[in-house]
């Protein structure tokens, strides 16, 4: 499976449990997988055969931007969500980093991969 990496995409939310988290938008760095066939889009240098990833990006910085989800593993499953929204997109991984989170630690990361078939059931 061919794949489209989004790297380091700098976001900010309100993310957290402890209600010093919630005051204020926090740092948050995504690293996004797209699955998908590119092998048409590489004949045709079409981006109606490929995956449109500014697209992505914008869904994604809106979704982010407009959370407030308590935990990380929540906010990445909704990234991967909002991306398998997408034509041709087949699978995801998202990786999402919340710098700081610990003391003593550069960041705490998250990564999750899904498919349409995890979000099924709650069509």
């Amino acid at each position: 499976m061919d794949q489209i990496h989004i790297t380091d995409l700098q976001l900010r939310c309100v993310i957290g449990l402890y209600p010093e988290e919630r005051r204020e938008k926090q740092d948050v760095c995504l690293n996004i997988t797209l699955f998908a066939d590119l092998r048409r889009a590489g004949i045709s240098d079409d981006l109606r055969d490929s995956v449109d990833y500014k697209a992505v990006k914008q869904a994604v910085r809106a979704l982010v931007e407009e959370s407030q989800f308590l935990l990380v593993e929540r906010l990445a499953a909704e990234v991967a969500r909002t991306a398998l929204g997408f034509a041709g997109v087949e699978k995801v991984r998202v990786r999402l980093d919340k710098p700081g989170a610990l003391r003593f630690a550069r960041s705490v990361a998250v990564e999750v991969e899904r498919t349409r078939a995890d979000f099924a059931d709650r069509a």
